[in-house]
């Protein structure tokens, strides 16, 4: 089994915009960010400590200017917390074990899929290709990225 920790190495490569982000809670700006248009089939990691956070399978369009997902792929790697900055309240979307900020999460998704939307940044996630992630570590999550037909 896999250990995930928050990895200095990592932090110490990582973009202005991703540490901006990652480690003091910040946001790309809408319609930026590099994964916002992907579809390929794949999983997505945190940037910081490689934890599995979505499928590519659990992706969709939602119009908000970041990449959505319905739901996480391993429940225990995403900690939901209260943000009350900005005037309201809402729930911040955290990796459990990277600590990186990676976006909020709101009940205004598919109600198909379960209701939610978390609004993910570009910037805290890896991108790994369905055709890579067994040789990364990640072939138990393979079934769960393939695309539905």
């Amino acid at each position: 089994m896999t250990t995930y920790t928050k990895n200095p190495d990592v932090i110490a490569t990582l973009s202005p915009e991703e540490f901006y982000v990652t480690q003091e809670s910040g946001t790309e700006r809408p319609g930026t960010g590099k994964l916002l248009a992907n579809k390929e089939p794949g999983l997505y990691v945190d940037i910081v400590s490689g934890e599995p956070l979505f499928a590519s399978s659990d992706k969709y369009e939602s119009g908000c200017g970041w990449p959505s997902f319905t739901k996480a792929i391993e429940p225990g790697n995403v900690a939901e917390l209260k943000d009350a900055t900005l005037g309201m309240v809402r729930t911040e979307v955290r990796s459990m074990h990277g600590d990186s900020h990676l976006g909020h999460v709101f009940s205004d998704g598919p109600r198909d899929r379960g209701g939610l939307r978390y609004c993910i940044n570009s910037a805290s996630l890896r991108f790994v290709h369905r055709d890579d992630m067994d040789g990364e570590g990640y072939g138990a999550y393979i079934e769960q990225v393939e695309e539905i037909t």
